[in-house]
């Protein structure tokens, strides 16, 4: 199948999912009532929660599962992800400091200061784990996991040292964000992730044929004619500011960036300039059907999707950890 008849599969599931998605609720709202005309409540709820709230779901799972490829490529690895390596609870300790220390310190917090906080510390932290983990081009797989355990330890004892010293208020918004939710979605936030995602997204299909060729191996890339050393930086930066912005709006939501580009890699290969495009549709999807699925499995409360995702995402992980032990146990009898 052609890139074009894949993309227009996926974005087809995606609509429909999402139309889905915005029926779905305490308050119905039918295909037959937008053809006869929505009343004020069904309206406000369309317009001011669900349409909203759905478009922010898209957005952070294209963002985290395009961020997951990139890195991939960067680390060589398909198990490098945002959440693994320390990346998406660096950015979350950010954006708590902003919370926690930006009341006391100038007043009222608000979005983008998060959003700037959560991506310098996600950027440093990808900078850290590529030094520690790659030596002469190579990327030890062992030490960069193990790196990124030590991160989010330490990640979690600073954010848990700083929720130890909030008052009551910074502490219930605190808890609630980092469960991850999109339950407080507005336009403002949509806008400044759409702005966000599609600009770093874009970049990232031009760097389509320059991350295929970082597959190869540094030197490999270098001697077609790529600038190794201010890709990677690319590579870094824009994936910590997709990163941050989504840790900082939504809370931490783990393994999209594991999940969907392993799915979408063994459905159409490693060649970027259809897995960068078709990963995003299928993180938009997947974090569309998550969100739906948090919804509705105890209503009317509602499962935190990041709680939701690492049930998901664990299992996941672990079948890829003893599917690559099987193969390398394979090669060593052979």
């Amino acid at each position: 199948m052609p890139l074009s008849g894949r993309f227009l599969l996926l974005a087809s599931g995606l609509i429909a999912v999402m139309a889905f998605s915005l029926q779905s609720g305490s308050l119905a709202i039918s295909l037959s009532d937008w053809w006869q005309g929505l009343s004020e409540p069904q309206s406000l709820v369309l317009w001011e929660l669900r349409l909203p709230r759905v478009l922010m779901t898209a957005l952070v799972g294209a963002g985290l599962a395009v961020s997951g490829v990139a890195l991939q490529a960067l680390f060589r690895n398909p198990l490098a992800e945002p959440g693994l390596i320390g990346v998406s609870s660096s950015a979350a300790l950010g954006a708590v400091a902003v919370i926690v220390l930006g009341g006391v310190l100038w007043g009222e917090v608000s979005g983008w200061q998060m959003s700037l906080a959560a991506f310098i510390s996600a950027a440093a932290v990808t900078m850290l784990i590529y030094l520690i983990a790659t030596r002469q081009g190579s990327t030890d797989v062992a030490l960069m996991l193990l790196a990124g355990v030590a991160v989010n330890a330490v990640a979690g004892a600073l954010t848990g040292l700083l929720i130890a010293v909030s008052d009551d208020v910074q502490l219930r918004s605190v808890i609630f964000w980092m469960m991850g939710s999109f339950s407080g979605a507005d336009w403002s936030q949509v806008a400044l992730l759409a702005v966000i995602s599609l600009l770093v997204i874009g970049r990232f299909l031009m760097l389509s044929r320059p991350l295929n060729a970082l597959l190869l191996g540094e030197s490999s890339c270098l001697h077609m004619g790529y600038a190794v050393q201010p890709l990677k930086w690319q590579i870094m930066g824009l994936s910590a500011l997709l990163v941050g912005t989504a840790v900082a709006l939504v809370g931490v939501i783990g393994f999209v960036g594991l999940m969907v580009p392993h799915m979408v890699r063994l459905w159409v290969g490693p060649d970027h300039r259809q897995l960068l495009p078709l990963s995003a549709l299928g993180g938009a999807l997947l974090m569309v059907l998550a969100d739906w699925g948090a919804r509705s499995v105890m209503p009317p409360a509602e499962l935190p999707i990041g709680l939701l995702m690492a049930l998901l995402g664990g299992p996941f992980f672990l079948g890829m950890l003893l599917k690559r032990r099987g193969r390398l146990s394979l090669m060593g009898n052979g």
